[in-house]
């Protein structure tokens, strides 16, 4: 479930006592977890993943497909629930996909790859995401 407003952390330091070393290296300090590591890549679970550091809605599993990449991939998700921000690091343009609830990094967004129809492939840690399995 979501955290209410009124609970989410202010400061680095609460998110820092609220999250495990490595969430809060990927989720506030824009780290990526080594690829195939991440326990959503091959995941085909249906229900709903949420942001790991607020619980925020962000991406329906059906949306998921296998891009082979060896992070989590998605081609869409709930309108509102994602903010792109561009990302230079690393000597390249990227565009980088951050909650738009609570700021926290996600991982990055690309277009034009065609792996899907929509033409485009959020590439997300799993430790910035959380899977609410559907109920049976």
């Amino acid at each position: 479930m979501s955290l209410p407003d009124s609970e989410l952390p202010r400061t680095e330091d609460e998110w820092r006592v609220r999250l495990s070393p490595a969430e809060f290296r990927v989720l506030r300090e824009h780290g990526t977890e080594p690829a195939w590591t991440g326990e959503y890549v091959d995941t085909k679970t249906p229900g709903m993943y949420r942001c790991r550091a607020c619980g925020a809605e962000l991406y329906p599993s059906d949306t998921k497909f296998d891009s082979h990449c060896g992070w989590p991939s998605f081609d869409d998700a709930i309108p509102g629930a994602i903010k792109e921000i561009e990302d230079n690091s690393l000597g390249m343009s990227r565009t980088e996909i951050r909650c738009a609830r609570c700021d926290s990094h996600l991982g990055h967004v690309f277009r034009g790859e065609g792996f899907t129809p929509k033409d485009t492939r959020h590439c997300v840690n799993s430790l910035s995401i959380r899977l609410d399995p559907n109920d049976a």
